[in-house]
């Protein structure tokens, strides 16, 4: 018979908890994702036109700075953010159409 591991931390493991967001035609897939603190997230851009991912707030980019990092992206490119570290909600947006909301999303660090 065999038992579970009661032993372990659980769900809150330390683990490869990346996330990855797709680019395309018709906006950002998912437009949300969860990470564990201390992770990034890798942005790519399946479409045919460059896009500019960055944090928000439009303009100023202060919410979560290691999104800036992935900055621009041209056609069949990807780019990780930095590291994420605290814990939070961080959104995004692609700063060459702010305000096209299927360019926008939620990054929540845990």
């Amino acid at each position: 018979m065999l038992f579970a591991n009661s032993c372990g931390s659980g769900p809150s493991e330390p683990s490869s908890k990346d996330a990855t967001i797709t680019i395309g035609a018709a906006g950002v897939t998912p437009a949300e994702v969860r990470i564990k603190a201390w992770n990034r997230v890798t942005f790519i851009n399946n479409d045919n036109s460059p896009h500019t991912m960055v944090s928000d707030p439009a303009d100023v980019h202060t919410q979560c700075p290691p999104i800036t990092q992935v900055g621009v992206l041209n056609p069949a490119e990807s780019r990780s953010t930095g590291t994420l570290n605290l814990p939070g909600v961080c959104g995004f947006h692609d700063h060459a159409n702010k305000l096209e909301t299927t360019l926008k999303g939620r990054i929540i660090v845990e």
